[in-house]
């Protein structure tokens, strides 16, 4: 979840699935082209992975901050921008919902984490395959290995600093945020 974009909260349930799956869909049909050459395994990737990368990514934001769903859109929209930004919200109403959302990409964050082993063995694994594809196969072949290694590099190297950041900003939203409620509370502003 800390991997979507913010802009995928300004949508309904349905919509982020949308989006989401098509995004992932079309992303790995590409690699499944470029790679085989066939139109009918690039579909079939393209359908598999857009229905279950869509409903995955949309429960899994349902699951990580469940208020999300009973919120206004724009509070939501202004929650998740303020957050990912670094930035106060203008009420307490909304400022508890940074405090909940930055929570839920804590969460999500710490989830990620335990995979990062995961990660780095798959890279491993795709370094091995790139240089045997380099030695034996085809230019879509040794294209296709080489820029899922230049991924999963991207994911180790350049992706926990993105992260990083992030959770920092959303750790100055939460605080003045929480400063806010405080403040709501009191004044009698609740």
């Amino acid at each position: 979840m800390i991997l979507v974009p913010g802009w995928l909260w300004q949508r309904g349930a349905v919509s982020r699935a949308v989006a989401a799956g098509l995004a992932a869909g079309v992303f790995f049909g590409a690699f499944v082209l470029v790679e085989s050459g066939s139109w009918a395994g690039a579909a079939v990737v393209f359908v598999a992975l857009s229905l279950f990368c869509g409903i995955r990514t949309a429960r899994r934001m349902d699951r990580i901050w469940p208020a999300a769903k009973e919120m206004p859109y724009a509070d939501r929209v202004a929650v998740v921008r303020a957050t990912r930004r670094g930035e106060a919200v203008d009420a307490p109403r909304p400022a508890l919902s940074v405090v909940e959302y930055a929570g839920a990409l804590r969460r999500a964050a710490e989830d990620d984490r335990l995979h990062r082993p995961l990660v780095l063995l798959v890279t491993a694994l795709a370094v091995a395959l790139a240089v045997y594809d380099t030695l034996t196969g085809e230019t879509g072949e040794t294209v296709v290995s080489w820029l899922v290694v230049v991924l999963l590099l991207a994911d180790l190297m350049w992706w926990p600093r993105r992260r990083e950041r992030l959770l920092a900003r959303a750790g100055r939203a939460e605080a003045l945020a929480l400063r806010m409620t405080d403040r709501g509370l009191a004044q009698g502003d609740s």
